[in-house]
């Protein structure tokens, strides 16, 4: 016999805890259901403990920028610290306490796996819970296993084990050159592991700029690590005690340990979405802005294919909670998705970049400022590597994406996106007062570098 409440939340990721709680918040009878830990990938094994990783790794290059200071560059540092403090912070992130905080609003925690049954109708652990009032999807994603043959057979790390790893390798393959195989590949590297990064695409971060893929590129060839772009693989296998992979044009590549991180994916087979008669072949459940499936159904998070971001995540929990509650809200607006890349530098992203801007049928305009050129890159010198561009479309003089590689590249996207998202002429931008000497003035330099007649554009129309 099903348990009658006002709401069920499968998943208590970071978007579903946000859902879960706000609902019970609201005073509703929430059940919130998660088969591993509360908080989901980014607490325990993505966002914070890899930023982590990432800082120590940081300022041991900083310091090594500096002649004399952090001993040679060829002296290995200790990774046990970084291990020890990673450790630290991800038990600081307690699934015990998390439950407590659900349950303390007045929400019902079960530990399972859930799936739906029917129009309004979830089963974990043979419990069947009816929702009155709302079915939230929050399932996430998981690292994608590519199809390589002989992948199966050998022992290989995904983004949790390289988090976890309390011993490094001496040499290490990651398959995959997208912003989790990156920023992971640059760590250990900092630290001594001899990396190679192979990517099946033409270049690193293949769906940013072509320009932010030079720089990286350099930057980690400079450092060490081997790169492969373009480079298909056609077999993997363990030879004693390393893996070995095959290239399809013959060569072969050797290391103690893989990491494949060649993406995340869903599995809408194991949700039960084809009791909402949605084809589990799909690769992502299809919402509408306000991310509603079906009548008393919404889905948030990875599982929307929206973006697999912790802010993608919580920014539509917010929008599906007001919804569920009968509060106006305006709908999901993806125009001007913020996204980081954390590696030394920074690539942020926002909105379209020139590629996909001109398959859209836009006519673009760019502006681009290297940061060597911009006083504070001067000034900021070894470590200055990146750019600032600016994506217009010509004919609205307006913003419409944007990309920042450098020092803080993520955080000098706030204003850009704000841009995007409102339209903002780029003739203001050209105007406005820039702190003098800072990184971020180099966006105003970029606008100015962009025909005078497009930036003008919007701002007479």
């Amino acid at each position: 016999m099903s348990e009658k409440v006002d709401a069920v939340v499968i998943g208590m990721g970071p978007g579903g805890e946000e859902a879960a709680g706000k609902l019970a918040e609201a005073g509703l009878n929430v059940v919130g259901i998660e088969k591993e830990l509360v908080g989901g990938e980014c607490p325990y094994w993505g966002c914070i403990p890899s930023k982590m990783m990432i800082r120590a790794a940081d300022l041991l290059a900083e310091a090594r920028r500096i002649p004399g200071f952090a001993g040679s560059s060829t002296v290995t540092p200790d990774w046990g610290p970084v291990a020890k403090r990673v450790r630290q912070a991800t038990d600081n992130w307690n699934d015990k306490v998390a439950v407590d905080r659900f349950e303390g609003k007045g929400g019902h925690f079960v530990r399972g796996i859930g799936r739906i049954t029917g129009p309004s109708s979830v089963s974990v652990d043979g419990r069947s819970f009816e929702a009155g009032r709302a079915v939230v999807i929050a399932t996430g994603s998981a690292p994608a296993t590519p199809p390589i043959p002989g992948l199966a057979g050998v022992p290989y790390w995904t983004n949790r084990q390289a988090i976890e790893v309390e011993q490094l390798p001496r040499s290490l393959i990651v398959v995959g050159g997208g912003a989790i195989g990156l920023e992971l590949a640059q760590v250990f590297a900092r630290f001594g592991v001899a990396v190679t990064v192979v990517e099946a695409l033409a270049r690193l971060l293949a769906m940013e700029e072509p320009e932010a893929s030079e720089v990286v590129s350099a930057v980690f060839q400079r450092e060490g690590l081997t790169v492969h772009a373009g480079a298909a693989i056609g077999s993997v296998e363990r030879q004693g005690s390393q893996v070995v992979l095959t290239l399809k044009g013959g060569q072969r590549l050797a290391a103690d340990q893989l990491l494949v991180a060649t993406g995340r994916q869903s599995n809408l087979k194991a949700i039960g979405v084809d009791a909402l008669g949605i084809d589990t072949a799909q690769r992502f459940v299809p919402v509408d802005d306000h991310l509603r499936v079906k009548e008393k159904i919404w889905a948030i998070g990875d599982v929307t294919g929206k973006g697999n971001f912790t802010h993608v995540a919580t920014y539509q929990a917010d929008i599906a909670v007001k919804d569920i509650l009968g509060i106006p809200i305006e709908g999901a607006n993806y125009q001007a998705l913020p996204r980081v890349t954390f590696t030394d530098p920074e690539v942020g992203g926002i909105g379209l970049t020139e590629a996909t801007a001109r398959k859209q049928g836009i006519r673009v305009e760019t502006g681009i400022q290297q940061n060597a050129a911009i006083t504070r890159g001067w000034i900021h010198g070894p470590g200055n590597d990146g750019f600032i561009k600016l994506v217009v479309d010509a004919d609205r003089g307006v913003l419409v994406g944007a990309t920042c590689v450098g020092p803080r590249g993520g955080d000098m996207q706030s204003m850009l996106e704000l841009a995007v998202r409102e339209s903002i002429p780029v003739d203001r931008l050209r105007h406005l007062i820039y702190a003098y000497p800072t990184f971020y003035r180099g966006i105003g330099e970029a606008a100015r570098m962009l025909p005078a007649g497009v930036a003008q554009k919007a701002a007479i129309s």
